[in-house]
């Protein structure tokens, strides 16, 4: 496994949405973990523990958290399925900053975790470095999201797998109504008090409304190269966990 390309001090150059991302990241890492809590009502861990269960690690696997920010999937396989070691990688400083206290306050369970600063479209590992890539709520924020499913695919190993939680696009209206009216009116109230950056949770909640359906999602994770392609939704589609997995032959 090599990261020549970056080392985990430098600044990941990003374009114009990146940049916004980051920033919006940046002003809110420290607030972060209580945002999720309550806006979530708390559902959150309960998709955290099906990520764990789909990604199923070994005590040999190697693994890598894409997009990992404050580590709440990297320490959730650390206590329920622990791997080998754990590559946390995000492109926001601030949240790494905040997972290394995390990491330090025991919450790693034994596990050895190293964070890096990593573009999930460009990330400086060799080819199937990994058993097994996470990632949560990362794919919506990608400029070009298909670059980064390929980037997936190539740092897995012949036979890994990908475990991707990210919001969704629940089926039935009715919900679908109520929850795109929770994301227009709720969340950025929650994460203006709570983080003091509303318009930073208005353009999140935006981002997972415009989001693609999950169906569109296993497509283009299909053609980035992944094979056993599915899809478990969680809390009526609010969320869906996909698993996908590299198969050369």
């Amino acid at each position: 496994m090599s990261s020549d390309r970056h080392t985990q001090d430098e600044p990941v150059e990003v374009d114009q949405k990146g940049a916004m991302v980051r920033d919006i990241f940046a002003k809110i890492a420290k607030r972060y973990d209580t945002f999720n809590a309550l806006s979530s009502l708390g559902i959150y861990k309960i998709w955290l523990a099906r990520i764990a269960e789909y990604a199923a690690c070994s005590k040999t696997d190697m693994v890598i958290d894409v997009a990992g920010g404050t580590g709440d999937v990297t320490f959730e396989l650390a206590k329920r399925c622990p791997p080998a070691h754990i590559e946390l990688t995000d492109f926001t400083p601030e949240m790494l900053d905040v997972a290394q206290e995390r990491i330090e306050q025991g919450m790693g369970c034994g596990v050895e975790i190293s964070t890096h600063i990593a573009d999930a479209m460009d990330l400086p590992y060799d080819d199937e470095s990994f058993d097994i890539l996470a990632m949560a709520y990362g794919l919506r924020n990608f400029s070009d999201r298909q670059k980064a499913m390929r980037e997936a695919y190539r740092v897995l190993k012949d036979g890994g797998r990908a475990v991707i939680l990210e919001f969704g696009t629940p089926p039935n209206a009715l919900w679908r109504a109520v929850y795109h009216v929770y994301l227009g009116h709720v969340v950025p109230t929650i994460g203006g008090l709570v983080c003091k950056d509303r318009a930073g949770f208005v353009y999140l909640a935006s981002s997972i409304r415009a989001f693609p359906t999950q169906e569109v999602v296993a497509e283009e994770l299909r053609n980035a190269g992944f094979t056993q392609v599915e899809y478990h939704n969680c809390s009526g589609g609010i969320a869906a966990i996909y698993v996908a997995q590299k198969l050369s032959s």
